[in-house]
């Protein structure tokens, strides 16, 4: 399983040659150089997960789905009949059981924050990804605060990588993601959701430190840049 990571929460997840992009951010984020098109730094897609309804997760994904042609867009009913109503295709789920796809199998999990359009629709409950693939599995918890539901993940398998928000202010912060790390009975954590704006902005060698410290380890990644687990 190939993970690339690109800024904030966007990433791609290779699994069994499928492209699966999370939560893409790419033309509003201010990390970019407006200079340079994205487009090209972005291998074919297949698939968009979106963890819930804030610009800063959803704002390519029309502009995404007008280049890479088949692109099926996978997030609750909500966001999904959003994007079906714009001519886009769509898969929408909700939290319950796990759903089958070329890749593995896909649940929709719970995740305490909050869900709406630039536009002021109502974009449903926010969550994140349990993926299980004969690659391993992975967790992408999507925005959220610790909650006590994380430690039901590991009843269905064993994580070989957690995708968690580490900036705090309206995540997880450092300290919160070591115990979310604790409930997952997760060892290896990709941090997102830092240094993207001032107000999440955190200490990066002391966040991998801390995680240290507690057994565990912290993956903090430049931009563009790839891990194999």
């Amino acid at each position: 399983m190939k993970v690339t990571f690109f800024s904030h929460s966007t990433c791609i997840l290779e699994i069994h040659e499928k492209k699966l992009l999370v939560d893409p951010f790419f033309s509003g984020n201010p990390s970019f150089d407006k200079k340079i098109n994205f487009l090209k730094l972005i291998p074919k897609i297949d698939y968009i997960l979106l963890t819930h309804a804030h610009y800063d997760h959803v704002c390519d994904v029309e502009l995404l789905s007008r280049n890479f042609h088949n692109i099926l867009v996978i997030s609750n009913y909500e966001i999904s009949n959003y994007f079906y109503k714009k001519g886009i295709k769509t898969y929408g789920i909700n939290y319950g059981s796990f759903i089958s796809f070329p890749f593995g199998k896909l649940k929709y999990t719970w995740a305490a924050h909050s869900s709406v359009f630039d536009d002021g629709t109502y974009g449903g409950n926010p969550g994140g990804f349990l993926l299980q693939t004969d690659e391993g599995n992975i967790y992408i918890s999507g925005d959220t605060s610790l909650i006590y539901e994380m430690n039901l993940i590991p009843n269905f398998g064993n994580l070989k990588l957690s995708i968690l928000p580490i900036g705090g202010r309206y995540t997880m912060d450092i300290e919160e993601a070591i115990i979310a790390s604790d409930f997952l009975k997760s060892e290896k954590i990709l941090g997102v959701h830092y240094n993207t704006f001032e107000d999440i902005r955190i200490d990066q060698e002391q966040a991998k430190k801390r995680f240290f410290e507690k057994g565990k380890e912290l993956i903090l990644l430049e931009k563009g840049k790839t891990i194999y687990v």
